[in-house]
């Protein structure tokens, strides 16, 4: 039986695949965020991240974005536990 959890895009790993469950950021931050695509129910994986771990590289359909840690804090993923 696979466990699920909730948790900040931050906190994924490298490699770890998850569906995004919501996007709490509004205004610019919350407009920009799904403009990019990162919205409900859409999978994703963490590509990797920069050497002081901020921006982080999501893999998304067919590309790769990077996103500030400030940004990822506001998707939270729902990931195998």
């Amino acid at each position: 039986m696979d466990m699920k959890k909730i948790i900040k895009m931050r906190e994924m790993s490298n490699n770890q695949k998850g569906v995004i469950k919501k996007v709490s950021a509004s205004g610019d931050i919350g407009r920009r965020v799904r403009e990019m695509g990162l919205v409900q129910e859409t999978p994703i994986q963490i590509q990797g991240r920069a050497p002081l771990k901020d921006p982080v590289a999501v893999k998304i359909r067919d590309y790769v974005l990077t996103l500030r840690n400030n940004e990822a804090d506001h998707i939270m993923v729902e990931v195998d536990e």
